[in-house]
């Protein structure tokens, strides 16, 4: 059992080690001066990155849904800054942990194709981390929108 164990984490080792040398290889080859035509073609993927999350992710759909159901509460409810600012925080975390979620388990399945217990331990922690942002979403939304709306109503 420990020499598969030790089989195992060298394995893996051996596999990040790798990742590493083509990570600081390309680096090496992309080590060039500022262009900002670059730094342009980079925003242009990472909006074709954010298009594909919302295409295909399911979850990601009710994560936007929630989005724009705040929007509308804080403008019809007329929230402060502040709450604007943490109403905005709360939208960029759960989606950016959608994003790593989807990356995560892309790449999961891509270096994993069979079952595994450990891959699927990895999609499971990287959606939980999901979990987590849009729990602390909805606590960030209760706690602005809840008075005003009772305040509202009384």
């Amino acid at each position: 059992m420990v020499a598969f164990f030790i089989d195992d984490r060298n394995r893996m080792i051996c596999k990040l080690a790798a990742s590493f040398m083509l990570l600081f290889k390309f680096m090496k080859e992309e080590n060039q001066k500022f262009s900002l035509k670059k730094r342009l073609k980079s925003f242009k993927y990472a909006f074709q990155g954010l298009g594909y999350l919302f295409k295909t992710q399911h979850n990601a759909w009710i994560h936007l849904l929630a989005a724009v159901i705040s929007i509308i509460l804080g403008l019809l409810l007329k929230i402060s800054l502040t709450e604007w600012c943490l109403i905005s925080f709360a939208m960029g975390l759960v989606i950016s942990a959608e994003l790593i979620n989807t990356s995560v388990e892309y790449l999961t399945d891509l270096t994993s194709p069979g079952y595994s217990e450990k891959a699927k331990r990895i999609k499971d922690m990287a959606a939980a981390s999901v979990l987590i942002a849009a729990i602390t979403a909805a606590i960030i939304g209760v706690i602005i929108f809840v008075p005003k709306i009772i305040a509202m109503l009384s």
